[in-house]
């Protein structure tokens, strides 16, 4: 099972996203959508799971949930849009990947047996960090990440 993971669109859904999000089972959207827009777009590739951001709290996103728990392929995903604001432990609640985004700096990370994925920002470019997306595969073993770049 093939999960896209993206986060930080601020209103823009690049092509390269939705070609880089093409064939995979889930989307997970980890805050500051910025355009309701886009999840109906991203819902149009694949099942879709979004949160809120900071960007988010005024307008239709606001509706979302400011964390949400999704278990895929037998899996569960913690989803929070800043990791700073993590308030529970992920291993002794049972989760075993966590993903936050709103830092726009791709991260992958394993702490005490859990994977941590930040898939950078997806949406407008901020300072001369990289416009990307992430991807978890779920299969025999622990779930692998990695960070797909969009825009050179």
């Amino acid at each position: 099972m093939r999960t896209g993971v993206i986060s930080d669109t601020h209103g823009l859904l690049r092509p390269e996203a939705l070609n880089a999000l093409a064939g995979v089972d889930h989307i997970l959207h980890a805050g500051d959508v910025g355009d309701a827009k886009i999840l109906s777009a991203l819902e149009e590739i694949a099942p879709l799971t979004a949160i809120r951001g900071n960007i988010d709290r005024s307008g239709p996103c606001a509706a979302l949930p400011a964390t949400e728990i999704v278990d895929l392929g037998g899996t569960t995903f913690y989803l929070l849009h800043d990791l700073h604001e993590l308030d529970l432990d992920p291993m002794a609640a049972g989760i075993s990947v966590v993903i936050s985004g709103h830092s726009h700096k791709p991260l992958i990370e394993r702490r005490r047996g859990v994977l941590y994925l930040n898939p950078g920002s997806a949406g407008p470019r901020r300072f001369s960090l990289p416009i990307t997306i992430g991807l978890v595969t779920l299969g025999k073993g622990s779930p692998q990440a990695e960070i797909i770049p969009l825009v050179r």
